[in-house]
């Protein structure tokens, strides 16, 4: 399906409202906005300048929330989002900087639930390739290119928050050698003219220099060398925060712990108008109008359009992603390690952290819930992936922490089987006014919101 055209469509009935044009994207530092966007181009300036102001508040809690109470049904917000993660806080911004009045509520804190529980990678998706090249999958190669490119947009956008980092993979024969050499050349020419760095193969001895804990035999078997290409890294949860207040920076009506407990619908129609919200703060419920309804709960979206039709068929096809953090000396500073095969056909990532080293992810299949907590099984085969690549004794006890994230994997709700859940993102309107749109990767979250 379509789905950005779809949420392109939404964004223009909105759009011809409020007299401007359907031009622009949402940046988080430096708002790609046309001339055709907010009129004037002293305006255009006033609103890059602010965003990029470092001393620039952000107005208070209450401020927002009163913007939000007073959009009433004879003057409704353009646009009010559910959901602050990296989609919603992507939509928010994205909207605002083309001109229109904009709400978001988050019934915890931005960036709460999956969108901090990530990799913290920001990549194209080496396995995806492979799948495209192997299944002949036109949509995975597709994901791959869209990743690849908005991969470097997103570390330009913010790069004190996001930088490129080293993988390596470990070859244990030759063939393996050749293999991964020629994939990761692949990736780089997908990559095209947004490519980070050049693949490059480097011999057992100088692998070991590069990751001294890297192991010299795995499986009874030899190094023969390791394959080192680029990905992305970055501080996903400081980027969501970021993306909310650049939004609030550029006119919308940002609140957290403020939850949606009922829509808002025209008598006469049965289309959404608004929401009822109360603030989990004081307690307080008030009511905000809007003209569409952008559903980014992430997980819980089904939850939410449930509150529109209590028979709306369910859309998330949950997936549970364990991380756990250890000490810095598995892995050394500016270099990941790549586990290509794991008992699950995943592949496990061990990367460099905040002076720590993380490892992850699992992939399996949970059930949703607010706070979901990572399993000792889960944990146990983080470790077991990547005890056979490394030189020193992987430990229980060095788990100084782990962390479970919901991956809300997306089904059509319109398609006639979901047989094959897709990574990337779905975008429907299944309720008159209410738009949903879930599923994706961090990487792509501007290509999900404009």
């Amino acid at each position: 399906m379509s789905s950005a055209a779809r949420l392109r469509r939404v964004c223009a009935a909105a759009l011809a409202t409020a007299t401007v044009a359907s031009v622009g994207g949402s940046i988080i530092l430096s708002p790609n906005i046309s001339s055709n966007d907010r009129g004037s181009g002293p305006v255009l300036e006033a609103l890059r300048s602010k965003i990029n102001d470092p001393y620039a508040n952000v107005p208070s809690r209450a401020v927002q929330e009163s913007a939000l109470i007073g959009a009433s049904q004879a003057n409704p917000l353009d646009i009010l989002v559910v959901g602050g993660g990296a989609t919603g806080c992507g939509v928010a911004l994205d909207a605002v900087t083309r001109g229109l009045r904009v709400g978001l509520v988050e019934r915890e804190d931005f960036s709460s639930g999956t969108s901090s529980r990530s990799t913290k990678l920001i990549h194209g998706g080496v396995r995806y390739l492979e799948k495209a090249v192997f299944n002949l999958d036109y949509g995975q190669l597709k994901l791959v290119f869209h990743a690849l490119e908005e991969r470097k947009q997103v570390i330009e956008n913010a790069p004190h928050l996001c930088h490129a980092l080293p993988c390596m993979t470990p070859c244990f024969d030759w063939f393996e050698v050749v293999y991964f050499w020629a994939g990761l050349k692949m990736y780089d020419l997908v990559a095209g003219a947004r490519l980070l760095h050049l693949s490059r193969y480097y011999s057992a001895k100088e692998s070991i220099e590069l990751f001294p804990t890297l192991a010299k035999k795995g499986n009874n078997r030899n190094l023969r060398g390791t394959v080192v290409y680029y990905d992305g890294q970055m501080n996903d949860s400081r980027l969501n925060v970021g993306l909310a207040c650049s939004a609030a920076l550029a006119g919308a009506a940002v609140l957290n712990h403020a939850e949606v407990i009922s829509f808002l619908k025209d008598e006469a129609t049965g289309r959404i108008i608004g929401a009822k919200i109360r603030d989990n703060f004081s307690g307080k419920v008030f009511e905000t109008y809007a003209k569409v309804v952008v559903n980014a709960a992430g997980p819980f979206c089904d939850s939410v359009r449930k509150l529109a039709d209590k028979e709306a068929p369910s859309m998330i096809c949950p997936s549970s992603g364990v991380h756990i953090v250890l000490p810095d000396y598995y892995s050394p500073d500016g270099m990941g390690l790549i586990v290509p095969k794991t008992k699950d056909g995943r592949v496990v990532f061990m990367l460099p952290w905040l002076g720590r080293t993380i490892a992850g992810t699992t992939d399996s299949n949970t059930v949703i819930t607010p706070l979901p907590e990572p399993h000792e099984d889960e944990i146990q085969f983080i470790l077991d992936a990547i005890s056979d690549y490394l030189s020193v004794k992987v430990r229980r006890t060095d788990v100084l922490s782990a962390w479970s994230g919901i991956r809300p994997l997306a089904v059509d709700p319109s398609a006639k089987s979901t047989e094959n859940i897709s990574r990337d993102h779905v975008v429907c309107e299944d309720y008159p006014g209410l738009v949903t749109i879930t599923g994706g990767k961090w990487t792509t979250y501007r290509r999900r919101c404009c």
